[in-house]
């Protein structure tokens, strides 16, 4: 969780000013918060996240407690494939995260029958990612995303234009769903090579061969 410092700061002879940091993680932020407010000229302080919601000292606490039985540092692997001739879809997704101390992967396929190019597949295997991490719990962190699709990873970072209105009706679904999450995407375009496990469980879709699998590592 990334949050900014907001305050007013005091001088000895009465001049007072208001402060804006830049983005920090929650925890640094509190300890600079907790140096300041020693100072006694530091006032009002305020946390603010990505989203503009606000927080005071005592609930950022709350919430940076609460986060620690909470997965994190989350990585998330995805992939999609097409049959042209059955016109089905294989989607894959793994996910590699940390929670109460321990690193854990969890794995997810699914076939679906509803798309017409590998692109479509490609955003719905993303799609299927972000629905995995809601049922993890995963809200209000920086989450990395990497895939092997260019299409799929620079037009959700704004770098490509999206012409196509299938595609446009995916990246909206997926921003949606990431802000109502508190997600702050990173993108990663990987190679094949190491998209491999996202992979193999969309060609395992495409067989018929379901796979949800959750593996302490």
């Amino acid at each position: 969780m990334y949050v900014r410092i907001e305050l007013a700061y005091t001088t000895p002879k009465g001049t007072e000013t208001f402060f804006s940091s830049d983005e920090m993680p929650a925890a640094k932020a509190l300890l600079l918060a907790e140096d300041l407010k020693k100072t006694g000229r530091a006032t009002e302080i305020m946390f603010v996240d990505k989203h503009d919601s606000k927080w005071t000292m005592k609930n950022l606490k709350k919430q940076m407690e609460a986060i620690q039985t909470e997965p994190y540092e989350v990585i998330v692997y995805f992939d999609g494939g097409f049959d042209r001739v059955t016109k089905t879809s294989g989607l894959g997704c793994v996910i590699y995260y940390e929670q109460n101390g321990k690193s854990w992967r969890q794995r997810k396929n699914a076939l679906i029958e509803e798309l017409d190019t590998n692109n479509e597949a490609e955003y719905a295997a993303f799609h299927l990612a972000v629905r995995e991490l809601e049922l993890l719990g995963v809200h209000r962190l920086l989450v990395n995303f990497a895939g092997d699709s260019q299409v799929v990873i620079n037009q959700l970072k704004g770098e490509w234009p999206c012409y196509e209105a299938a595609l446009n009706r995916w990246a909206d679904r997926i921003e949606h769903d990431l802000d109502r999450l508190g997600i702050d995407p990173e993108y990663q375009v990987v190679s094949r090579k190491y998209n491999q496990e996202a992979d193999r469980l969309a060609s395992q879709a495409l067989k018929g061969v379901e796979v949800t699998s959750v593996i302490e590592l």
